[in-house]
């Protein structure tokens, strides 16, 4: 139970052993957070973006099985065929299933956070399928056998030189050569081959809309755009929440999406797709995989309203500083934090406790989840559950007995600065869990009550 519980800070901690890539990595993410901002102020009526996004998202989740049902109808009626998912196993076998009914044998992806939540990669492989990821941080991490460390920087994590050995490796690039042309034109001359040459062509979608039948594909490389249009058989995979009421609630999402995603006013990309080509088959599958549970809880609800920005991965300073892979899921950060205890408690108990609870992704966040109040929310229920540990249950009934009896605690307070004082090693060591990665303060010679009362009538 235990080593659950520390496998978000043992990963954490292997990332930070590597100090200048985990400054490196903080401040790439925080000058993506600054981009936002700087996009989010050039819109006046930015907050009203939002409030309309998560009023619209709200009252889709009430009605989600009329609007779910409309989409399908529509769908149908403009020659998409439609498939209803429950788990990851599901979902897999769809696919795999109209693969091998057209005998196709290699598949080209475009960026899909829900076939990475199935692991789709592997099932196909498993079976014999080839499946390249089309997006480029994707294709970088799918050579590396790694997963995305981030749902819209796949590859944030990596350096330059670690791409160049990469492609070195299994492109037979020049070694060394570490220019971001050379190296795209590299993956582009692989990319395209795959294109022309794949059976099937698998994207995830980013909005499906009731009122037409229709899904938005939104990409800054135009490679969900090659894929489909390159091949005669199109498998569209969404997540049930995806669904939106009507056309016109899409400029209100597409306005915020990219804004908050990496500061660009929007997507390169924005893709309609209504009905299939001439002689092409599409299919879209529609997945549960553990949404319903989260519908049905109320404190939860609000965190189907995600797009899928990312804002709250880069503003985040627990995320920033730790890394996408401690998460242990395909969805890290604040949001995954939530997602996940909802379909493995246990597994993914340690989760809600890697955050400070500071708020600023839920300030960030464009649909306004509450997402510091979620986190603080599971750490109940998973401290209620029995799935917080020993330690922690016991530090936090010690902490609740020194915070409730006022000369408890300012007794406590004034022998732990004596101490502290007078043998520092007390919480200098390695065994205090706060004293890693940080400088501790000395300790003030008077509490702030002491000052006050010392110094009030001056």
């Amino acid at each position: 139970m235990n080593k659950t519980i520390e496998e978000h800070s043992k990963a954490a901690s292997v990332f930070l052993e590597d100090a200048e890539r985990a400054k490196w990595h903080d401040e790439t993410l925080w000058f993506v957070r600054a981009k936002r901002d700087k996009a989010a102020h050039t819109l006046p009526e930015w907050e009203g973006l939002r409030e309309a996004a998560s009023k619209i998202k709200e009252h889709t989740l009430s009605k989600l099985d009329d609007y779910l049902l409309e989409f399908e109808a529509k769908a149908q009626a403009n020659g998409i065929t439609v498939h209803w998912a429950d788990d990851a196993e599901e979902h897999n076998k769809i696919i795999t299933h109209i693969i091998k009914k057209h005998n196709a044998k290699s598949v080209v992806k475009s960026k899909s956070m829900l076939t990475e939540e199935c692991q789709l990669n592997h099932y196909l492989r498993d079976r014999n399928i080839s499946v390249v990821d089309t997006d480029l941080g994707e294709y970088i991490v799918q050579l590396r056998e790694e997963q995305p460390s981030h749902i819209v920087l796949p590859a944030i994590h990596l350096k330059k030189e670690d791409v160049s050995d990469t492609f070195y490796k299994h492109l037979q690039t020049e070694k060394g050569n570490k220019d971001e042309v050379y190296l795209t034109r590299a993956a582009r001359t692989v990319l395209r081959n795959k294109f022309i040459t794949a059976d099937v062509a698998i994207t995830g979608v980013n909005f499906a809309i009731a009122e037409t039948g229709g899904i938005v594909i939104c990409t800054n490389e135009g490679n969900a755009d090659l894929g489909v249009h390159a091949n005669k058989v199109h498998i569209a995979c969404m997540g049930f929440e995806k669904i939106i009421p009507k056309a016109e609630h899409l400029s209100v999402f597409l306005r915020l999406l990219a804004r908050s995603a990496t500061g660009q006013p929007i997507t390169t990309y924005s893709s309609h797709f209504h009905r299939p080509k001439e002689g092409q088959e599409m299919h879209i599958v529609i997945v549960n995989n553990g949404r319903t549970a989260q519908l049905g809880r109320e404190e939860f609800r609000s965190s189907l309203k995600c797009i899928r920005c990312a804002a709250c991965f880069n503003t985040c300073p627990v995320y920033r500083r730790s890394g996408g892979h401690s998460y242990h899921n395909s969805v890290a950060g604040p949001i995954g934090s939530i997602l996940a205890p909802n379909l493995d408690m246990r597994k993914n108990a340690d989760l809600p406790f890697a955050s400070t609870l500071c708020g600023s992704c839920t300030n960030v966040c464009p649909v306004k989840i509450n997402i510091h109040e979620q986190l603080w929310s599971w750490r109940q229920i998973l401290m209620k559950e029995g799935y917080g540990g020993a330690a922690k249950k016991a530090s936090m009934q010690a902490m609740a007995a020194v915070f409730s009896n006022s000369t408890v605690f300012k007794m406590s307070g004034k022998m732990g600065r004596k101490f502290m004082s007078w043998i520092p090693g007390l919480v200098n060591n390695k065994f205090n869990p706060w004293y890693k990665q940080r400088d501790m303060p000395e300790p003030p010679k008077e509490s702030f009550n002491e000052w006050y009362r010392k110094n009030r009538k001056a």
